[in-house]
């Protein structure tokens, strides 16, 4: 797969339609044969003669292709279904089936290319329904049940749920324990604990405990749910490292070296040493996400009014269209985080400038609407534009590339689909300025920002109150492990510690030469050598 193809359609999904139907669309195109009384598996309807079908291009429902078994070696089954997942993206289903030793094994693939960035989920597991959940785990991805310690590595692609997934990893686990006991008994006890822990998690003894998935390709998935909160379902994107980039097949092309810098505006190098100047456009190379090539990142220092100074970046590739805007906010780390309510009660508070920080939680109780942080990332929009970049993010999600009538897919739920269309019927009655509703920013760092329409005067529909940060929030953000004092001291007394253990090595290896093994056992114990003369 190479990135910088311009005849590939845009992955937008339209281009595969005629391929990537879901399973129910599949469903009816299948029929009952009178004759034989057997479904027709070449999407073909029958007919109630015997008359010669037209000679049309068959497009089987589901493809079989004779492959060699690993197990044996003799000629078996692969049977490939190519469809499409609510809320998520195309993926094919492979399922391999012997007829002389009868193995079986099934995995899924994803249809879709790379995404441009990696994929971080995070569930809160609170009850059994969310055992229910459906997860798609890629070749590529990591799975983590965190309050296990359990890590599963890249591997097998799988379409399961978390209830599947736990109870495979137990299964994995707990063969050939009887003989991990008679070889290995410690091996045996530490795996038992673990099994036993992961056996109280699956009967629902053991809430909450959180499952992760990391997928640098960007193809995994966990099943949202409209009535999570914040805190329970939350979805990253991160940049990949160079390695990661390395893993799944991607490195930098023909075009190395460093892009050409854009006449006109300063780069970094310009003004090395120097404060950033507000408002003058800076531009830099970098390395684009999507295609790892060569690009252009400009960046731009602004002051906003009665808050702080912001950074706004912006990446464009001219090889694959990868296009990307955050905002950075700069300054020391506060004392206390900060919540800001805004209530929306005219089509006017729709323009205010809204500034939401990366670690920033957004709700609105009356359109039930919970992002997490991190989730949008740095933006700086107004309230408008940030429901609609909402809205728009979600809906892609929910329903089917083009599904603008929200139909939704025949595996989505009717009690599912109406909820979802309630949703969304809310939100879009908001952003037209037909309801009113409330708008609460949440930031561990001060860092969110809501434009003050009676300044310098207090703004009655807007109310701040500074809180004391949590320990979950000290601790995900890294507060917790830093230290601001001593720490010169601290690491004086760490550096002579380390030297005077370096001493009692040396001056053991000396004794040994002198005197011999049997006499230096006190040395070791940091007894000096006049002590043993």
């Amino acid at each position: 797969m190479t990135a910088d193809i311009q005849e590939e359609p845009k992955p937008d999904g339209k281009a595969f339609d005629d391929f990537f139907d879901s399973i129910g669309k599949k469903a009816e195109n299948l029929s009952i044969d009178d004759k034989n009384k057997k479904p027709v598996t070449n999407g073909a309807e029958s007919t109630a003669t015997d008359a010669p079908a037209p000679e049309e291009p068959e497009q089987k429902v589901v493809d079989e292709i004779e492959s060699l078994c690993m197990n044996c070696h003799e000629q078996g089954i692969t049977r490939l279904l190519l469809t499409r997942i609510p809320f998520f993206r195309e993926i094919i289903i492979m399922s391999f089936y012997c007829p002389h030793c009868f193995f079986k094994n099934s995995e899924i693939q994803s249809a879709g290319a790379i995404q441009q960035k990696g994929c971080h989920y995070e569930l809160r597991l609170r009850g059994m329904e969310d055992f229910a959940r459906q997860v798609v785990k890629s070749d590529s991805s990591v799975v983590n049940f965190i309050e296990l310690d359990i890590e599963v590595p890249a591997g097998r692609g799988q379409l399961t749920n978390v209830e599947g997934l736990l109870t495979m990893i137990l299964e994995d686990l707990e063969m050939k324990q009887d003989e991990r006991k008679e070889a290995m008994p410690e091996i045996w006890a530490k795996i038992e604990e673990v099994v036993g822990k992961g056996r109280k998690m699956l009967a629902g003894e053991s809430f909450p405990f959180r499952v992760s998935l990391d997928d640098p390709a960007g193809n995994s998935w966990i099943e949202p749910n409209q009535q999570d909160g914040v805190g329970k379902w939350s979805k990253t994107e991160y940049s990949r490292t160079p390695e990661q980039n390395e893993a799944l097949g991607l490195g930098p092309g023909k075009e190395e070296g460093a892009t050409e810098q854009v006449k006109g505006q300063p780069t970094a190098a310009d003004f090395e040493g120097d404060d950033i100047i507000p408002n003058e456009v800076y531009s830099f190379p970098a390395t684009c996400p999507g295609c790892v090539k060569p690009c252009t990142t400009h960046m731009k220092m602004v002051d906003i009014p009665h808050f702080k100074q912001v950074v706004l970046m912006s990446t464009v590739c001219d090889h694959c269209g990868y296009r990307s805007n955050e905002v950075k906010t700069g300054g020391k780390i506060p004392e206390l985080g900060r919540k800001i309510t805004l209530k929306v009660l005219s089509p006017v508070d729709l323009g205010r400038d809204i500034l939401k920080s990366e670690s920033c939680a957004l709700e609105c109780p009356e359109l039930s609407l919970s992002v997490n942080p991190g989730t949008l990332g740095g933006r700086f929009t107004t309230v408008e534009g940030l429901l609609t970049q909402v809205r728009d993010d979600l809906h892609q999600q929910i329903f089917d590339v083009g599904d603008d009538a929200g139909a939704g897919g025949d595996s989505l739920e009717s009690d599912t689909k109406s909820n979802w269309k309630k949703f969304f019927d809310g939100i879009d009655e908001a952003i037209k300025g037909e309801r009113k509703f409330t708008v609460i920013l949440r930031d561990p760092l001060a860092s969110s920002y809501v434009q003050n329409l009676c300044s310098p005067d207090k703004d009655p529909q807007i109310e701040e109150e500074d809180y004391e940060r949590t320990e979950e929030e000290e601790e995900d953000m890294g507060l917790s492990d830093m230290k601001t004092e001593g720490y010169d001291a601290q690491g004086e007394k760490e550096i002579d510690e380390f030297n005077i253990e370096k001493e009692r090595e040396r001056v053991a290896l000396l004794a040994v030469s002198v005197v011999g093994t049997d006499k230096v056992e006190g040395v070791k114990k940091g007894e000096t050598n006049g002590d043993r003369t």
